[in-house]
């Protein structure tokens, strides 16, 4: 069982602490605090923090560009602080139906490091189409590049993929 509720300015600690976790480095980016409480302040921007059964925050996503106006929002970031649990799936379904049942979206889009295998997996058997590839498109903290990938859902997809919520 996940709920998503609307991140607060007190959830900043848990969300920089998440993308901190050791591994992410390599697949999640990282803003300083100020960084994400001033995109908060923004009307384009949505926070959302999945809780787990026991209420308790185990997931963060990050949406923008919610005032489009072709309709494309970004998922900027989703990240979960244990990986391999299976709540990162639960998070992404949750998140995804946010974005469809709330908003007047066409699509969702993400783009992801290339060698993310978890990553690509999961977005893939969720429903999520991968559009493409930015060779080398993507500068990692260490200076080595990657090649990035784009993927979407389309509203017309959403009902009807894997794991898919109207929460």
């Amino acid at each position: 069982m996940i709920t998503l509720r609307p991140a607060v300015v007190e959830d900043i600690a848990f969300i920089t602490a998440t993308e901190q976790v050791p591994g992410h480095e390599r697949f999640i980016g990282h803003w300083a605090p100020e960084r994400h409480a001033a995109a908060m302040q923004s009307t384009a921007n949505q926070y959302l923090i999945g809780e787990d059964a026991a209420g308790d925050p185990a997931g963060f996503a990050i949406l923008m560009e919610l005032d489009n106006r072709h309709g494309n929002v970004l998922l900027q970031r989703i990240a979960v602080p244990e990986p391999g649990r299976g709540f990162g799936r639960a998070l992404l379904a949750a998140v995804t139906g946010w974005v469809f049942a709330r908003s007047a979206s066409h699509r969702l889009w993400f783009n992801m490091f290339a060698d993310n295998a978890r990553a690509h997996h999961v977005y893939a058997s969720s429903g999520f189409t991968m559009e493409g590839r930015l060779r080398e498109a993507r500068l990692r903290a260490d200076g080595t590049r990657c090649d990035s990938l784009i993927f979407s859902m389309l509203r017309s997809e959403w009902p009807t993929a894997p794991g898919s919520a109207t929460t």
